[in-house]
């Protein structure tokens, strides 16, 4: 069982930054310095309503006096965005995970390329300013439906990063809006791409990135939300064993492994519960796995040694986990 410890922070400030969308400032509850955090991290945010969620940090990693989310209200809620816009309020106090980032930037990169679709923007935009603050080669591009949907739209078009973003109207003149083929034809050696916001932008961003020639090893992208976790033809039952306590537990089809451990009494801790935010990785010690998450690269898939239990299965009768 996963027993981070957490840390208290209190609301500073609730921000309507766009449409739909609002920032929280988070300072610490005992007014010390927050953990230090690198462009591209994010934190684990225990709500009110007992749901834990993740939001990326969207401020500058030097400013360790303060964490900053953008949060989009989702009209597909499963209750994580509803709860911060309807729950969250200027001074209350949140336990929050310590920082952690797997979209980290590529420290060796010769250029980077942002491109940003929505709330997508929350990682890019603390990528962008870091870049800046470095004097680093950067480019973004950021589209959204309207510019009333555009968050933290002053913070980017009247500062030192104006000369480096463009942005993308989807209601817009078809001219401003954004060209991927055109923009991705010509692969740079030692430019990393970085794409963050709902899964078509990214995947028609990576597809077309790959259609270009881009090697994968300049590809990096971070999911907010995966699908919903379905039942699929030829789904089976399985059996998951626990190597600790020799524990064996069925999981019927329908069910996901972290639920039939749930109803064993063993919780795993998990946030997204789609198979995007890697809170749940477990260890395989035995057995094939069926993955079906968004998290691990094909090739760590591929090592069969670790999966996630909210969402992917079995491919053989029985996986032995390191729990």
């Amino acid at each position: 069982m996963n027993t981070e410890a957490t840390i208290a922070v209190r609301v500073a400030r609730k921000v309507e930054e766009a449409l739909g969308i609002q920032s929280f400032e988070l300072v610490s509850a005992s007014d010390k310095a927050l953990p230090a955090f690198t462009a591209g991290s994010h934190i684990d945010v225990h709500l009110p309503n007992g749901l834990v969620r993740q939001y990326s940090l969207c401020n500058h990693p030097s400013e360790t006096h303060r964490y900053l989310l953008g949060v989009l209200r989702d009209p597909a809620s499963r209750g994580g965005s509803q709860a911060m816009h309807d729950l969250v309020n200027e001074g209350d106090v949140l336990r929050i995970g310590a920082p952690k980032n797997h979209f980290a930037l590529e420290p060796g990169a010769r250029r980077s390329l942002l491109l940003a679709g929505g709330i997508g923007i929350t990682p890019l935009l603390c990528m962008a300013e870091q870049l800046a603050s470095q004097g680093a080669a950067f480019e973004m591009h950021y589209c959204t439906r309207e510019r009333e949907r555009t968050a933290f739209f002053d913070r980017l078009a009247g500062s030192g990063l104006a000369s480096s973003v463009q942005f993308h109207f989807d209601a817009g003149a078809p001219e401003q809006k954004l060209n991927i083929a055109a923009l991705l034809s010509h692969p740079e050696a030692g430019c990393h791409l970085y794409v963050c916001g709902p899964k078509g932008f990214i995947n028609a961003v990576l597809d077309q990135a790959k259609l270009s020639g881009w090697p994968e090893a300049q590809l990096h992208c971070e999911f907010f939300a995966g699908e919903e976790v379905k039942t699929e033809a030829g789904d089976t039952p399985f059996q998951v064993k626990l190597a600790s306590s020799g524990l064996l537990v069925n999981v019927p089809v329908g069910t996901t492994v972290v639920k039939a451990l749930a109803d064993a009494g063993m919780e795993v801790m998990t946030s997204c519960e789609q198979g995007v935010c890697g809170t749940c990785l477990t260890r395989v010690l035995e057995g094939q796995v069926d993955h079906r998450d968004q998290y691990l690269t094909p090739e760590e898939q591929a090592v069969n040694d670790q999966f996630l239990p909210c969402c992917s299965r079995a491919r053989s009768p029985l996986l032995v986990l390191e729990l």
